[in-house]
């Protein structure tokens, strides 16, 4: 897929959902999503990842980092760089770039940003608005050892091809959770983050099937 369509399945997407108008198909749109297990009405705390696809020779690339073992919260997990939205915060879109910078040193001026899509709630009370943004070549990347023990890519075209969806399950509090698992080689990537690229395939490949 090129980057121009990229593009243009992102923007129409985000424009339709800061119109209010429904999309389809509907996103998955908790950790819940497949559990059948309601969340909940609770205050859900605002926060922001960017999902950065560099632009490569070979193809399009999503950018990611793994959690320090010794985080308070989803240690040593797969993640996109992100995290909660500050007082100072102008909007989901700042949020995701100033915390970006601080996880993983990538400078703003390397990101295009193309548009946020459909929210993501977690089991751990966070509403995450995903942020899509092409990355140009030439960044330099000086991750915060405190939050990160690695910075790697895996092709785009891993995340498009439904053959690598795969779905798991645990119990967690007397109930079955289930969830997406997106492995590549060693990197075992699930949860909220295969969760939100689950809704991006969706986006870009016009739809799928969630079973």
């Amino acid at each position: 897929m090129t980057v121009d369509e990229i593009v243009r399945r992102v923007r129409e997407r985000s424009a339709r959902l800061a119109a209010g108008l429904p999309v389809d198909p509907p996103p998955l749109g908790s950790d819940l999503s497949l559990s059948k297990v309601t969340a909940g009405s609770q205050d859900w705390r605002p926060a922001s990842v960017l999902m950065p696809l560099v632009k490569r020779p070979a193809g399009v690339t999503v950018l990611l980092t793994q959690r320090t073992d010794d985080m308070p919260s989803h240690a040593g997990q797969i993640a996109f760089p992100g995290g909660r939205r500050q007082a100072d915060d102008s909007d989901a879109v700042a949020t995701a770039l100033r915390e970006t910078e601080e996880e993983v040193g990538l400078a703003r001026q390397f990101v295009d940003v193309v548009g946020e899509i459909d929210h993501y709630r977690t089991g751990t009370g966070y509403e995450i608005t995903p942020i899509v943004g092409i990355i140009a070549p030439g960044f330099t990347l000086h991750a915060d050892p405190r939050e990160v023990a690695d910075v790697f890519e895996v092709p785009l075209d891993h995340f498009l091809d439904e053959v690598n969806h795969k779905i798991g399950s645990r119990i967690h509090q007397g109930r079955e959770r289930r969830y997406y698992e997106m492995p590549y080689g060693e990197r075992y990537i699930w949860g909220a983050t295969a969760g939100m690229l689950k809704n991006l395939h969706f986006i870009l490949t016009n739809g799928g099937d969630r079973t």
